[in-house]
């Protein structure tokens, strides 16, 4: 089967597209045929070294398919070799994917839909009268959790690079978006006070000043580090600064039981379903143009969900 493999660590010049042995799955697992795979930074820190294995290794944890022998559509978010033809998917992370959803919607809307659903619904709980600072507001992650955030009560002010994306943020449902020049400045011109909640997935060039954005007992969530790690933090500058709050989840760990991932996943595909939630696919590729896929979501030149395509 066709893959793509990460040779070594480094950049996007280490993926390459391989003949590999078809996967075997063990007796807890399915066998998939990769329908649509999703592209995410989390695989920039695999090529890089931060996450996963040890290379040669195949890239990737997201896609939707089809399970060998059943015909059945799944979709996952926590299958290692997902940039591939087939993959091996634990059958107790499989998601079913209900009619109505295409195997592309399906691959872009889990891993990314499921974050915002925990850092809106479970990370802050957002409700009316809470005001949210949303970092990269035209993303992936960025435009679904707007909307979340709306559908909660609150309200969004989104930050984000450039006009283009300003307006894609606003058709979103933001409802005020500011670039990142002083944007804590700006923020606490907005709301008097400051901010109930920062989600910052940019990082390093972002973090310290997302602190600054908060009102007092506010929340600063990094949830990514798209621009590098942030600078480490000393802990005693949080009380002067208003009692703050900060914390660093993961999808791992808002999905711990297999209820716990079918319910966020379901109000996911409902809210899709339903007309609710917009799920942007900003750019798809074919299987071979993995490093163009990767290479242009570094760059910041992408809105929206990358998507790879097998066939």
């Amino acid at each position: 089967m066709r893959a793509v493999v990460v040779t070594r660590s480094g950049g996007p010049e280490v993926l390459e597209v391989r003949d590999e042995p078809e996967p075997t799955p063990g007796p807890e697992q399915l066998l998939v045929e990769v329908e649509a795979i999703g592209v995410n930074f989390r695989d920039v820190y695999e090529r890089e070294g931060r996450y996963g294995g040890p290379p040669p290794l195949i890239a990737g944890v997201e896609g939707c398919g089809t399970v060998v022998g059943s015909g059945a559509r799944v979709a996952w978010v926590a299958a290692p070799g997902s940039y591939a033809e087939r993959v091996a998917v634990d059958a107790d992370k499989a998601v079913p994917v209900p009619e109505g959803i295409s195997p592309e919607l399906g691959a872009a809307s889990l891993l990314q839909g499921m974050t915002a659903h925990y850092l809106a619904r479970s990370t802050y709980r957002v409700g009316p009268g809470d005001t949210a600072v949303v970092h990269a507001a035209a993303g992936g992650v960025g435009l679904l959790l707007t909307q979340i955030v709306k559908l909660s009560g609150g309200t969004v002010i989104g930050v984000t690079s450039s006009e283009e994306k300003a307006e894609l943020a606003r058709a979103a449902g933001a409802d005020h978006v500011i670039g990142y020049e002083s944007f804590a400045e700006r923020v606490r011109e907005l709301t008097g006070e400051g901010a109930a909640v920062v989600y910052d997935g940019v990082g390093a060039a972002t973090f310290s000043e997302s602190l600054k954005a908060l009102r007092p007992r506010g929340l600063a969530v990094l949830f990514g580090a798209a621009s590098g790690p942030p600078p480490p933090l000393d802990l005693g500058e949080l009380a002067p600064a208003g009692s703050l709050y900060v914390t660093r989840p993961t999808l791992t760990h808002y999905t711990l039981t297999r209820q716990e991932l079918l319910e966020r996943a379901s109000d996911v595909f409902g809210w899709i379903l339903a007309g609710r939630l917009e799920v942007r696919i900003g750019g798809t590729y074919p299987l071979e143009q993995a490093r163009q896929a990767q290479e242009d979501l570094e760059g910041r030149r992408t809105t929206g969900k990358l998507i790879l395509l097998p066939q």
